[in-house]
């Protein structure tokens, strides 16, 4: 496959990243275990303009995995349009979500899990890396976030 589309600028990638952390629905979710077993599911997720909320049981692999490990590495995209996003995880029982967040997960998604009979929380990801690109002309610039701040 020839790439026959120039690069995307920086400033670019950062809006179309934006853009699609508005209107996807799905994130792919990696973590792993205290003995290092990874772990990759996809969850739907809500972003609030700074964080991106997920919502899982607090027992299965990846609400422990979040909770008991505190970071996760989250990927939109196939391996032509890639979104690498590292974080940092705060963990919130039902009980304890911010109410602006359950509310804003429930109308996006059109499932509140804090209805839902078993024990899901909430678990809010700040982004601290961000890489996002397009086939292997824009890796050299793939970097949109470092150490939490904004590069583009």
């Amino acid at each position: 496959m020839k790439i026959t589309e120039p690069p995307r600028g920086p400033e670019q990638r950062k809006q179309d990243l934006l853009d699609r952390l508005e209107h996807e629905i799905d994130i792919w979710v990696a973590t792993a275990d205290r003995e290092g077993l990874p772990c990759l599911v996809a969850l739907w997720f809500v972003w609030d303009g700074e964080h991106l909320w997920l919502s899982t049981r607090l027992t299965n692999p990846t609400g422990r995995n979040l909770r008991d490990g505190g970071r996760a590495r989250l990927a939109l995209g196939d391996t032509r349009d890639v979104v690498l996003v590292d974080g940092e995880v705060e963990t919130y029982t039902s009980d304890e979500v911010p109410e602006t967040a359950a509310r804003a997960f429930a109308a996006r998604t059109g499932w509140d899990p804090r209805g839902d009979s078993a024990s899901y929380g909430y678990f809010r990801v700040r982004p601290v890396a961000v890489q996002a690109w397009r086939e292997e002309h824009e890796l050299p610039r793939r970097h949109l976030m470092r150490d939490g701040v904004w590069v583009a």
